[in-house]
């Protein structure tokens, strides 16, 4: 259930209780870590201890979103350390351990959620999502505590702590409710306290980063020049070597100061300004369009969230097309399977051969085959890995004598493309909207951002009509921002809605103006049923603590529970709930119990707030003023 406010309309409903520090937790489907700032000294931002593990080539401020279960589906462990454990084991003992990664996209592509959505771990066997969320949770919440109470010196007490969770802005209600439920179960916060726990959407955590950034903590791509005391430099990626080299001298220190004052590039803004914020992760791209209002320099959406499932993982799906291609799918499902560990080796090598990949790169990229591929493949089918290169006709891949895949760079940027098709199809319609023009800044945030291929895609879209600013250390920008959206969650003024949202309802049937099917005669009047009536719709723009107010009557006195169907449509305009595209998405629950009256009719007033991360209700028996307990929830039953 989403919670409620009580009876305070202000747009400060969520200030609650004090907090002495705001920990968030970006919770990424690649890679995920936390970072915290204490609210006494806002500018500091301290990002997580360095992980145990971590691979070569790869900065390891954040750890692998993976998991594992015992074979008696206990939390082992997370991160880097699951993912080495469970590499360690033996054949024979790791077909009995669970094991998953890249899980959070499930979230993402499942149409129905609900608290019985299952995942697969590695081995096939199927564990409950939300479990599996609570424990990684659980596993931060951990985590932090550790580090905060060794800073302290003393035990640091959870009920000082303030928790955001990173979702993307294009996750529908039920996803967010989702990661709400399985903070409850992770014991991130209780149930009766849901203020502690803020939903952060991760765009919007990079873009108010993004507004503290000074010049030497980014690369503008636009002019050419990083912006770090380092000479211009014609290469795209080169800029981005050099920037990480500088942030990787800095890095023994995990604090970030930001400044109070609002960024040098900021200062180029002014009122009503537009800028995008492309935010490119491991599963999701999410674009957001934000307007500058001074000023506060507080911000303004001006057009829904929008993107898709185009993160890097989608490179990785190639790759193992491309595998199938040589080697057969039957072979690549059955190795998965039979030998799970090694299959996550191979992924592994391919990560960081994959983050080697530049537009003008020229020389090969070689990536390493496990033993036990080259031993299992020629069990399989009875003759050598180097026999199926030859006899597949895909070009670019050949086989080297150090026992590795020789990938030509044209494979490995084809690998790539559908990927980086789809985000900038994506943006090249955004820019089409007329909502979106005059654009003076794109931000490029997100781990996949770094992706030198990327980079010069977005800029031969752009024709340098705004400039492309990637923040350094660009994988935590998210997390940075989070930290910052806690401190001051009042910092988005304005969002816009992504759906239209409403419920059915009978009104006087109009002749001329109603379909007749949809006529219902009761006690001598004609209603009209299954009439929309909206909330919102979508795109429509709403501020912070708006509130849309509805009356509800018991249908009769005794009534103890009103449930009222909440429905949702991507078009703007919907007459009645019956039309195609409408769908059922939520219900509204008002419980009535314990405000009898004696009035004839009981009027319950709701009001439902769309302007924050999450859609909130709340409620009054209008006779007595008495709170009524109101919920709208999302998850499917």
């Amino acid at each position: 259930m989403l919670y409620l406010l009580k009876n305070d309309t202000d747009s400060n409903a969520h200030t609650g209780p004090s907090f002495i520090v705001v920990v968030a937790v970006d919770f990424g489907t690649t890679s995920s870590g936390y970072a915290y700032a204490f609210t006494k000294e806002p500018e500091c931002i301290h990002t997580m201890r360095r992980w145990e593990g971590g691979d070569p080539g790869v900065s390891n401020q954040k750890t692998p979103t993976t998991i594992l279960l015992t074979p008696d589906r206990k939390f082992h462990s997370f991160g880097y350390a699951a993912r080495d454990f469970y590499h360690d084991l033996d054949p024979s003992e790791s077909r009995h351990w669970l094991y998953l990664e890249k899980f959070k996209m499930k979230l993402h592509t499942t149409a129905n959620l609900s608290i019985d959505t299952e995942l697969h771990a590695a081995n096939g066997k199927r564990v409950k999502a939300i479990d599996i969320f609570a424990y990684a949770l659980a596993f931060f919440k951990e985590q932090a505590l550790k580090e905060l109470s060794d800073q302290a010196g003393a035990e640091f007490d959870n009920t000082n702590i303030r928790w955001v969770i990173t979702v993307p802005a294009i996750w529908k209600m039920p996803a967010k409710q989702f990661m709400r439920e399985a903070a409850y179960k992770a014991g991130l916060v209780p149930r009766d306290i849901p203020e502690q726990l803020i939903i952060a959407l991760e765009p919007e955590a990079a873009s108010i980063y993004c507004r503290k950034l000074r010049l030497h903590q980014m690369i503008d791509i636009g002019t050419k020049t990083t912006q770090n005391g380092f000479s211009p430099t014609e290469n795209v990626g080169a800029g981005m070597t050099q920037a990480k080299e500088h942030v990787r001298s800095k890095r023994q220190s995990r604090t970030f100061l930001v400044e109070n004052v609002i960024g040098e590039l900021w200062s180029e803004l002014e009122e009503g300004d537009r800028y995008v914020v492309v935010d490119c992760g491991g599963g999701t791209v999410d674009l957001t369009v934000h307007q500058i209002q001074l000023p506060e320099g507080h911000l303004k959406e001006l057009y829904k969230a929008s993107g898709g499932p185009y993160g890097s993982i989608g490179i990785d799906y190639e790759f193992e097309k491309l595998l199938c291609k040589i080697f057969g799918p039957d072979f690549i499902d059955q190795f998965k399977i039979k030998r799970p560990a090694a299959w996550v080796d191979l992924m592994i090598a391919f990560e960081s051969r994959k983050r080697a990949a530049a537009p003008d790169r020229t020389n090969p990229l070689n990536i390493n085959l496990p033993f036990s591929f080259i031993d299992y493949y020629k069990k399989f089918r009875g003759h050598s890995v180097e026999h199926a290169l030859r006899k597949s006709n895909v070009d670019f891949v050949k086989w080297s004598s150090q026992g590795m895949l020789r990938m030509n760079p044209d494979a490995m940027n084809a690998l790539f493309k559908p990927t980086i098709d789809h985000i900038i199809q994506h943006l090249t319609d955004l820019f089409d909207k007329p909502e979106v023009y005059d654009i003076k800044f794109l931000f490029l945030v997100g781990g996949f951002a770094e992706s030198p291929l990327l980079q010069q895609a977005v800029q031969n879209m752009l024709h340098g009509r705004s400039r492309i600013i990637i923040p350094h250390d660009v994988g935590l920008t998210i997390l940075k921002g989070a930290v910052l959206f806690g401190l001051d969650p009042g910092v988005i003024k304005v969002r816009r809605s992504p759906l239209t949202y409403g419920v059915g309802v009978l009104n006087r049937y109009i002749e001329g103006k109603h379909p007749p099917d949809k006529m219902l005669v009761k006690d001598g009047t004609r209603w009209c049923t299954d009439v929309f009536d909206t909330f919102i719709a979508c795109d429509q723009s709403v501020a912070l603590g708006e509130t849309v107010k509805r009356s509800y009557t018991p249908a009769k006195p005794s009534q103890q529970v009103i449930v009222i169907h909440v429905y949702c449509s991507e078009k703007e305009r919907v007459g009645f709930i019956s039309e195609p595209g409408v769908r059922k998405c939520g219900t509204l629950r008002l419980d009535v119990t314990g405000t009898e009256t004696s009035a004839a009719r009981r009027e319950i007033q709701t009001h439902m707030q769309f302007g924050d991360t999450e859609i909130r209700a709340m409620a009054v028996d209008v006779a007595t003023s008495r709170t009524v307990k109101a919920s709208i929830d999302f998850l499917a039953q």
